[in-house]
């Protein structure tokens, strides 16, 4: 499969571009700048709001894995539109690195974990702004996933690939802590671009058989 990785440089992203390469997909990394890339991999070195339909014609899926600055949350709406705009039309798939403030907290789903007083206020307006940019998706014609990640979401984890998955609650393991890590999001994103079960659908992870704390 043909796999386009938007920000392959950044955290989440170079986890994904790890997990994609491992399984042999044919993967091109999406950065401003390809000297900050790990692994050599094709590249197509731009910004992403220059991105052509021709640069992303040999692509199968696309994944947003970009991270605006602080201070830039906005940024996620304006990139959503932007490749909702490129992918119409097409029979391509986005893939989007969501946000666990997007997550339902209770069973009625009438509040979101970002209107929560205990969740961090740094990272409120990106909640805000990426659940702008799932608004967007949904009312797109264009195929598309969202997985937003548990509340914990710990970049130095491990990779277990053991994970549980939700859709619009927050989720929780056995050990009741609401953890994943970048390794075993990204495993699950790859997952789902492989089988496809969550087409047009947001959803969320959970790592599974890890010790993690809340």
């Amino acid at each position: 499969m043909k796999i386009g990785i938007i920000a392959a440089s950044g955290i989440a992203g170079g986890h994904i571009l790890r997990e994609a390469v491992m399984r042999n997909h044919d993967v091109t990394a999406i950065v401003m700048n390809k000297a900050a890339l790990k692994l050599d991999v094709d590249t197509i070195e731009t910004d992403l709001f220059y991105l052509t339909p021709e640069q992303i014609q040999p692509f199968d899926v696309l994944i947003n894995a970009f991270s605006p600055p602080l201070g830039e949350a906005h940024l996620h709406v304006e990139a959503g539109k932007h490749l909702i705009s490129l992918l119409e039309n097409s029979e391509k798939k986005l893939f989007v690195v969501g946000s666990s403030g997007c997550l339902f907290i209770d069973r009625n789903k009438s509040i979101r974990l970002l209107e929560h007083d205990e969740y961090p206020k740094h990272l409120v307006e990106t909640a805000k702004h990426q659940l702008q940019n799932l608004h967007d998706l949904q009312n797109s014609s264009i195929q598309w996933s969202f997985l937003s990640p548990s509340v914990m979401f710990d970049s130095d984890g491990p990779r277990t690939g053991h994970y549980i998955l939700g859709k619009e609650r927050v989720l929780v393991n056995s050990q009741f802590n609401s953890y994943i890590s970048y390794a075993d999001f990204a495993v699950a994103v790859i997952d789902e671009i492989e089988n496809n079960h969550f087409v047009n659908k947001s959803f969320t992870v959970a790592s599974e058989n890890v010790n993690s704390t809340s």
